[in-house]
């Protein structure tokens, strides 16, 4: 490859790599909207501090996990000078922008145990979780590791399909989030003594709002840059993003009854379902997807709060494990040719490879937070939960100022 192509390349990963941290922040503002004032320092401090963690802990543990690759070799090697490096630090860059998507697994489960959750154990739980768990069925999927898409495509004709992550990161991170859901426990207060729901309401729907606005333009790098290189860029992965984006608003408008959580959440259920067959669906196909899944969302909320009284606060489980699931079975079935896909795909193996992505993670999710919960507990004390986990933790509130009363 020429200088020029090469740069190219680098240039094309580096703009989806920010595009996907800032995502980060999308994250971030969706959960200070979400939680009640007292909250909304220690929502923002948690998704940045996160990413700092993960990104040491992929560096130096989970890429070769994944990938086989190590960095411990010098600057002008890491460059392109050889021993498996690209050109130009393409693979440095590559390195940035998946490093991006394993940070969004604790960056996912920070929603579900909100309000309440200690913060060194969290953050032991993302170097566990970022350096171990998530690069291995990451490396599974998406570099052949242990043989298992060789085995599928063999069986089925068809190795499991998941272009940019409805399973491998977003269902990865939301049954992970099941499971730390469940031994954290409901907020005090949440529901009554005769287990009936307790509403608190968001603290910012314009902060709720701003979350989920950067989360939908960063998507599109998420989904778009997972090609790789210029040269694999397609048009047809964007407008799937497109159509499954609005496909989620309307349904989650509709079935949600104009509620504004909902629909700035079907959103993202849509633009999750969509990651594992976006390379492949025909657009219709995909607003049919992201329709579904804004209905999911809805109705997985509400069920798992109320019914299930399992208190996860801005609905990870719902919206990125079971949607993300959704998604994998989904493009076994809208990337077909006969429903208008680019084919190439086995439901079989669609089947096979979400269910053990769900399997995985929340087996993984309750051994990671169970030892945590036998050794360094995971739940702020009752004082400090009413007190709440700016103050009792960061030790300010998110406005100082009117807090002293000047």
């Amino acid at each position: 490859m020429s200088n020029s192509a090469v740069g190219g390349d680098v240039f094309f990963v580096l703009v989806g790599a920010i595009l996907v941290f800032a995502m980060h922040g999308g994250f971030a503002f969706l959960e200070v909207g979400t939680v009640r004032h007292k909250n909304q320092v220690n929502a923002l401090v948690k998704i940045l501090v996160d990413f700092a963690l993960s990104t040491v802990a992929y560096f130096f543990v989970g890429y070769a996990f994944a990938y086989g690759t190590t960095f411990f070799v010098n600057a002008a090697t890491l460059s392109g000078g050889g021993g498996g490096f690209e050109l130009q630090g393409l693979t440095l860059v590559k390195f940035f922008f998946l490093t991006t998507f394993a940070a969004a697994i604790p960056a996912i489960i920070s929603g579900g145990i909100a309000e309440r959750m200690k913060f060194w154990p969290q953050c032991a739980a993302t170097v566990a979780l970022v350096g171990i768990v998530y690069p291995l069925f990451e490396g599974v999927v998406w570099n052949g590791n242990f043989g298992l898409q060789s085995w599928l495509e063999a069986q089925f004709g068809a190795s499991f399909h998941d272009f940019a992550g409805s399973v491998v990161v977003h269902g990865v991170g939301g049954w992970i989030a099941l499971a730390a859901v469940m031994l954290l426990g409901a907020r005090r207060g949440r529901y009554d003594r005769n287990g009936r729901p307790i509403g608190i309401p968001p603290s910012s729907l314009p902060w709720l709002a701003l979350g989920s606005w950067m989360l939908c333009v960063g998507w599109f790098g998420f989904n778009v840059m997972t090609a790789g290189a210029l040269e694999a860029a397609s048009g047809l992965v964007a407008i799937n993003s497109l159509m499954a984006m609005v496909g989620g608003i309307l349904v989650a408008l509709i079935v949600g009854k104009n509620d504004p959580g909902f629909v700035h959440n079907g959103a993202l259920a849509g633009l999750v379902a969509v990651c594992a067959g976006s390379d492949i669906m025909h657009p219709v196909g995909s607003l049919i997807v992201g329709g579904v899944a804004g209905a999911i969302f809805v109705t997985g909320f509400e069920y798992c709060q109320n019914k299930l009284k399992i208190d996860d606060v801005l609905g990870v489980w719902p919206l990125h494990g079971i949607c993300g699931a959704w998604g994998g079975l989904a493009a076994g079935v809208f990337g077909l040719e006969a429903l208008g896909g680019l084919g190439g795909v086995s439901l079989i193996s669609q089947i096979i490879g979400t269910l053990l992505g769900v399997g995985y993670a929340a087996g993984a999710g309750f051994v990671v937070y169970g030892i945590l919960k036998s050794t360094m507990g995971l739940r702020l004390s009752e004082e400090e939960e009413y007190q709440g986990a700016d103050l009792s933790i960061h030790k300010i509130g998110a406005n100082p100022e009117a807090d002293l009363g000047r």
